[in-house]
């Protein structure tokens, strides 16, 4: 089970979600009217504050079935 060492902004849970349910960062972009970038960078410091490395670790890091 991941540890959190801090809590995730609004914006970094939005896109562990979403990035969570498989799609890709360019769909999440898209979606957020943001850069695949700008997501990409999101997704390393939601990686790092709940102890994970991997988007396959996202749905039991989140608590999601």
């Amino acid at each position: 089970m991941a540890v959190r060492v801090a809590p995730l902004t609004r914006r970094e849970l939005e896109v562990a979600q979403l990035a969570s349910t498989g799609i890709s960062s360019k769909e999440i972009a898209a979606r957020l009217y943001v850069s695949a970038r700008t997501v990409d960078n999101h997704l390393r410091s939601v990686y790092v504050k709940l102890g994970i490395t991997s988007r396959t670790a996202l749905t039991d890091a989140l608590g999601r079935d």
